[in-house]
């Protein structure tokens, strides 16, 4: 290696020239490239939290319904609240117990039962205003449950936002239709 070149190469190993350079390619580059990197990153972890958050309400809206489905909620006077307490109960990593909405309706048939989501309704302060049903329903009705969940959504860069409600947050929602079992 000629002497050019090595002094060249050993050049960068010297923190004063590095100072002193005045080829900023490679700052540059990385500066282009970092912003969408970050942004792309933070929309995809914040997908991720959302995604897990909705699969954790279902499997534990199927685990609460099961009580309804066999009686025990009926036979031990359980209430909305306190359905709401244990749905709360087994999610309290991620989720608030005060964001949590239950509704519960019984129908004579499966053609009759109505599974869509509510359209929720807000006072002047953001909280929701609707009046939920609790009808648990007799041996052989169709019941409906759905749980509700206000999820707060930080806003993505670069426009990406996750939010399907106007106070920018994103409504979970999990159901779950079933026959009520003879008890």
């Amino acid at each position: 290696m000629d002497r050019t070149r090595r002094s060249r190469a050993t050049q960068w190993l010297r923190p004063r020239s590095l100072i002193r350079s005045e080829s900023g390619a490679t700052a540059v580059e990385f500066a282009l490239v970092a912003a969408p990197f970050i942004a792309l990153l933070i929309a995809i972890l914040q997908t991720m939290v959302v995604f897990f958050a909705q699969r954790l309400l279902d499997e534990v809206v199927s685990q609460a319904s099961r009580t309804i489905q066999t009686g025990q909620a009926q036979t031990s006077g359980l209430t909305q609240s306190q359905f709401a307490s244990w749905i709360c109960q087994k999610t309290v990593i991620l989720f608030t117990c005060a964001n949590y909405m239950v509704n519960v309706q019984s129908y004579g048939s499966f053609s009759s039962a109505s599974t869509s989501t509510p359209t929720l309704t807000f006072d002047s302060n953001g909280n929701v205003t609707n009046t939920w049903n609790y009808a648990l329903g007799n041996p052989g009705d169709i019941v409906v449950v759905q749980v509700l969940y206000q999820w707060p959504i930080v806003l993505g860069p670069l426009g990406f936002n996750l939010s399907n409600l106007a106070n920018g947050n994103r409504l979970l929602v999990s159901s779950n239709v079933f026959k009520r079992e003879p008890y």
